[in-house]
């Protein structure tokens, strides 16, 4: 079901005028959030507080069901698919998806727009460069929680030298030592980037190119594996110098391994999100509309940021963090990858997501080369 509905089959597509539920959130003060695990701020003495979503629950009377069962897209995908094919309610007001399955949503019109003119702080502080993803212009259907870097991680200590740019990957006193991501729609912009391709408007053309390069890399052992997060471990013991890897994975991961270096390569580097989105039929949508705002509000956005070190997607929360009386804290709005410094701005880009009609050939290549 979830391969004919990824292709765009057009029984699965609900027309706009089909995807509304009657909004009963004026008389029942509560929303349905969905989540994934370790992506919300919580307090230090108690794991079930969360004092951003506590401060939005007293605020407006609002009650909140957080759960965080979102631990893979395709996993997730599978398990709501059935009810939107199916014209049915998902028990869901709120999802937090990647952007590249939020451009299936958007496809199959499982979604719905959100009402702008009750989020004035989105309107306000969300950040220009995501603003205008290609799947979703003006990010009618979907707003970003929380962004991120894919760049280069590498052990500068080990390596002895810099890495500056996704060729450096493939020098040879790095055969073996290197990983790739395995997903399909993780890896191939950062490799795009490193041919020279503009990943707003890459062709298959450039995606094959890409692809015959690192299947040669594979062939001679060069690229030791291809992986999820577990890279992280890789890096930490050595077994691996240099790999493809996510901004916020490596922030966290510097705390204990000071040695441990993230670029974004002179190419540039891939922007992305995992987005908030409100599905068809949700009860509660403008309960959730608030909360979408309330996480756009510079101090909520600075607390949240501070706790899941990835790129905040509210630039004016950077002040926030920087007039902390906090050192520590203070310190996180002088962090380019928390808050990328205008160098870094300038060499990141939104990748074009993959199509419907292209997704069947490209993950069949990428697939059969990284052996999933």
């Amino acid at each position: 079901m979830a391969a004919l509905a990824g292709c765009g089959v057009p029984a699965a597509y609900i027309a706009p005028d089909e995807r509304a539920a009657a909004d009963v959130s004026s008389r029942e003060k509560r929303l349905a959030f969905a989540n994934w695990p370790l992506y919300i701020d919580t307090d230090d003495e108690n794991a079930s507080r969360r004092p951003t979503l506590d401060a939005f629950e007293k605020r407006t009377g609002i009650s909140v069901s957080y759960t965080e069962e979102i631990n893979d897209n395709d996993e997730f995908f599978g398990k709501i698919s059935p009810a939107l094919m199916n014209h049915q309610a998902t028990g869901r007001d709120l999802i937090v998806i990647s952007d590249w399955m939020c451009a299936r949503f958007v496809r199959l019109g499982w979604v719905q727009e959100m009402d702008r003119s009750r989020q004035p702080n989105v309107q306000k502080h969300l950040d220009p460069l995501l603003r205008t993803p290609r799947f979703d212009k003006g990010r009618r259907f979907s707003v970003p929680w929380q962004s991120g870097i894919t760049g280069i991680a590498y052990n500068r200590k080990k390596l002895g030298r810099e890495i500056r740019s996704v060729s450096d990957l493939w020098a040879p006193d790095l055969r073996g030592k290197v990983t790739l991501l395995s997903g399909l729609d993780e890896a191939f912009a950062l490799l795009m980037q490193g041919d020279g391709v503009d990943i707003t408007r890459w062709r298959t053309d450039d995606f094959h190119r890409v692809c015959d390069r690192v299947e040669k890399l594979v062939n001679s052992r060069h690229i030791r594996r291809f992986t999820g997060n577990d890279y992280i471990k890789d890096l930490e013991s050595g077994d691996v110098l240099a790999c493809q890897a996510y901004s916020g994975d490596v922030i966290q991961l510097q705390a204990d391994k000071p040695e441990i270096e993230f670029v974004v390569p002179e190419e540039g580097a891939e922007l992305w999100s995992e987005s908030l989105m409100v599905p068809n039929l949700a009860r509660h949508k403008r309960n959730a509309e608030a909360l979408v705002d309330h996480y756009y509000d510079p101090s909520v956005a600075a607390e949240l940021a501070a706790w899941v070190n990835y790129v905040c997607p509210v630039p004016a929360a950077r002040d926030v963090l920087a007039s902390s009386k906090d050192e520590e804290t203070a310190a996180l709005a002088e962090d380019p990858l928390i808050f990328p410094d205008d160098a870094m701005r300038s060499r990141l880009a939104i990748a074009r997501d993959i199509t419907s009609g292209e997704r069947v050939e490209l993950a069949k290549r990428w697939n059969g080369i990284a052996g999933l």
